[in-house]
């Protein structure tokens, strides 16, 4: 079953309305300008899905590029930024083999909403990684969220509801969640039901599997990809270390240059 099919999507800002999107940008434009990236600067999203970060983002002055593998989030998406007239780039990508030749290097990049865990296996999170820092530039900041195993281990829900009252229905949403503990991921199963006004009932069905992660997992991926780990964040907050309790890891790396690069420019030191 595709992710985000065309109904969802068209759910999807209704569900997550309370998400504060506005603070989680402020976080990654401190994260981008303790790494000397500035509104102007060319920046990449990864999984953008509706595309609220996107627009945060652009209103502060990035020129963003956002990517997204569902047709239908970045349908949804274009339509949000021409409401507001906000200029945005918006790519359909998959995030493990992006191919954006004409608008690389880019000067940061991000993928918020533990998206990265999409990443289901150790070969497709590399093949992620390597496709990030090659639209990157050295020195350029990538910030990511991730599902932390921890948490996820100790307290994960396997059921929950939400209802939402909307012009013309009445909406439930119910999520089912297993954990496959081989593969490290928790597979979640989302059913919504509509009833409308005029007593008919419309169901649609989303499966999503997502992978959760340990922080020493996810620096060992990250330096193996060219990566030097600046921060691991409980949350979108740099004063509270991680613990347990930590449900959503907030990753800043920075990309590194090649390593024969840094080896010259470590000789280039040395010399008197």
């Amino acid at each position: 079953m595709e992710p985000y099919g065309q109904r969802y999507a068209e759910r999807y800002d209704l569900f997550y309305a309370n998400k504060p999107y506005t603070a989680e940008s402020e976080f990654v434009q401190r994260a981008f300008a303790e790494c000397a990236v500035a509104p102007g600067q060319r920046v990449l999203e990864l999984a953008c899905g509706t595309g609220s970060h996107a627009l945060e983002l652009a209103r502060r002055g990035y020129q963003v590029v956002a990517t997204d593998r569902s047709a239908a989030m970045l349908e949804h998406a274009r339509r949000k930024a021409a409401v507001v007239d906000v200029a945005i780039e918006w790519r359909q990508q998959d995030f493990c083999s992006l191919a954006l030749p004409d608008l690389a290097p880019f000067d940061a990049a991000y993928c918020l909403f533990d998206s990265i865990g999409y990443a289901l296996t150790n070969q497709a999170l590399d093949r992620l990684f390597a496709s990030v820092a090659r639209h990157l530039r050295d020195g350029a900041p990538f910030v990511f969220e991730f599902w932390h195993a921890a948490a996820m281990l100790r307290g994960y829900t396997p059921l929950r509801l939400v209802e939402l009252d909307v012009p013309g229905a009445k909406i439930a949403r119910v999520s089912r969640t297993a954990l496959d503990l081989q593969r490290q991921c928790a597979v979640v199963t989302y059913e919504v039901h509509e009833h409308r006004a005029d007593r008919c009932v419309e169901t649609y069905r989303e499966e999503h599997a997502n992978r959760f992660f340990l922080v020493q997992e996810m620096a060992h991926f990250l330096t193996t990809a060219g990566f030097a780990p600046v921060a691991f964040c409980a949350g979108f907050d740099r004063s509270t270390p991680v613990d347990e309790n930590t449900w959503h890891v907030v990753t800043i790396a920075r990309k590194q240059p090649p390593a024969i690069d840094r080896a010259a420019a470590a000789v280039a030191q040395d010399r008197p």
